[in-house]
């Protein structure tokens, strides 16, 4: 029997996972091995030096240079806040004053001597990290943070905007196959993680981050929505910086396509307990997926699911990962022992997949398509 070998996104209800939590630059651990953490725990902090701001002291109190340092209110070390006089100089015996206030809120790093010139530096800018999952740290990273390990639901999505946040998975709708509509989010649901089923479109997502839900997880949103929700074209680089307001994760694509059975039942019998989810995807070298993670609660019993990547055989069902075609799915028909070649004129392995919206069949490169649960 023909058969390939092709990645495709885990979903399953049993997982291990680790997760790296690593500061910007050098600062200070807070969590030991072996600690429970949650996901806002804070397992390390650093600081970001503020900015310095020049300030031509001499020039403003009319001064030589060398006599700049002379002028000082408040020595060089010193804390200041902005409007403060920090330095003043008189003129004609004594009969006019001029001062010179701090421009903000920072430190007095140096007076020169030579140019006149005040260095002020503002406050620094604190970094912290939180564990984003609940689970324990497994891990030290010695001045640079922790590794988290988590143990439960494990889900990957083809597509996600938005940063890492966390909440109480609520499923609405009918099933897997329902549209995700305004009138389903209430109150109650700020700060959850709402499932829906095949799509939900700009303006209802707009009403989900208008009422405060964390997170939503559909089977399609339209391209174009996409760009309106962005405000720009995507582009190729990483997403999940956005600051949106709310985290979107698409499990099968870009269009109304219903969600696959097996992620629907998953996330509705894990309905209620604490999701950590990141939207963060790349799809490029270097594959990154957006991801929901699930613990499991306390008492659970836990068997790591044996799932792993491999075979594929005729008639399992992909989803095409990469344009033309990108988010796509189809059954396999055929796969092709000889190399075809690409309109760039690559010679690589293909296969046939017969898109399941009816519109026929397409050969797409093996390396362009993923697994997936039907």
């Amino acid at each position: 029997m023909a058969h390939a070998y092709t990645p495709g996104l885990r979903v399953t209800d049993a997982a291990i996972v680790r997760r790296e939590r690593r500061l910007p630059l050098k600062g200070e651990v807070l969590a030991a091995p072996g600690d429970a953490v949650a996901p806002d725990t804070v397992v390390a902090r650093a600081s970001i030096p503020g900015s310095v701001l020049a300030v031509g002291l001499a020039g403003k109190l009319g001064l030589e240079p060398a006599r700049a340092l002379g002028a000082m209110l408040v020595p060089v070390g010193a804390s200041v806040r902005r409007g403060d006089r920090i330095a003043e100089a008189t003129a004609l015996f004594g009969l006019v004053r001029t001062g010179v206030e701090a421009p903000a809120d920072g430190t007095i790093e140096s007076v020169s001597s030579a140019t006149g010139q005040l260095l002020l530096r503002e406050p620094s800018l604190p970094v912290e990290i939180a564990a984003y999952v609940r689970g324990t740290i497994v891990e030290v990273l010695p001045g640079e943070g922790v590794v988290v390990e988590a143990r439960g639901a494990f889900l990957q999505g083809i597509f996600g905007v938005g940063g890492e946040t966390f909440g109480r998975v609520q499923p609405v709708g009918s099933g897997p196959a329902d549209e995700l509509l305004p009138e389903y989010i209430r109150a109650e649901h700020r700060g959850c993680v709402l499932v829906g089923g095949a799509y939900v479109s700009h303006d209802t997502l707009a009403a989900a981050r208008e009422a405060g839900v964390a997170a939503v997880v559909v089977g399609g949103f339209d391209d174009r929505d996409l760009r309106r929700l962005l405000g720009r074209e995507l582009g190729v680089a990483i997403t999940g910086s956005e600051d949106l307001g709310i985290t979107l994760v698409l499990t099968e694509g870009f269009g109304r396509i219903p969600m696959a059975d097996r992620t629907w039942e998953l996330l509705s019998r894990r309905s209620g307990e604490v999701a950590s989810v990141s939207g963060a995807t790349q799809i490029r070298a270097g594959v990154l997926r957006p991801e929901i993670l699930i613990p499991l609660g306390e008492g659970e019993l836990f068997a790591p699911d044996a799932e792993a990547e491999g075979g594929l055989d005729l008639g399992a069902f992909v989803r095409i990962i990469r344009q033309p075609g990108f988010g796509s799915i189809g059954r396999v028909v055929e796969l092709p022992h000889a190399l075809q070649a690409l309109e760039t004129e690559a010679r690589v392995r293909v296969l046939v997949v017969e898109l399941v919206d009816g519109s026929g069949r397409v050969t797409v490169p093996r390396a362009n398509v993923e697994r997936v649960a039907r």
